[in-house]
């Protein structure tokens, strides 16, 4: 999991995109949203986008949901393992209120059991 001691909490900005006046993103983050940078738009192209960028970096799309209020100017929550030196260290892929911007977070105290039932999904899947 990413500390958010090491880890700011992107916030978009009126151009788009990372918010530069934020504490900067692990480079993972950074390189992951800037591949996301051609995204066309809406809820159904999202989850094919994230999969695709997460593929690009050597990682996995986890799984989606709504997100039902849990995060500011948020529709869709995509939940990811990125490579992080020799270990997959979880991150959100977020999809705006208009969903025509993707941004990455790391995750925080509030999305803190989207990340424990991520752990517990990834523990599922390495079972199988």
């Amino acid at each position: 999991m990413i500390s958010t001691e090491t880890a700011a909490r992107p916030q978009a900005s009126a151009l788009g995109g990372i918010d530069h006046t934020e504490p900067v993103l692990p480079m993972e983050l950074l390189e992951l949203e800037l591949s996301l940078e051609g995204y066309a738009g809406g809820d159904a192209g999202f989850c094919e986008a994230v999969r695709r960028a997460a593929n690009r970096s050597g990682g996995e799309l986890l799984f989606d949901l709504p997100a039902g209020g849990l995060i500011e100017d948020c529709r869709r929550i995509a939940v990811l393992r990125i490579p992080d030196g020799s270990e997959m260290r979880v991150v959100l892929a977020l999809l705006d209120h208009s969903g025509t911007e993707i941004r990455m977070q790391a995750p925080d105290e509030d999305t803190a059991h989207l990340m424990r039932f991520a752990e517990a999904f990834v523990e599922v899947l390495e079972r199988i």
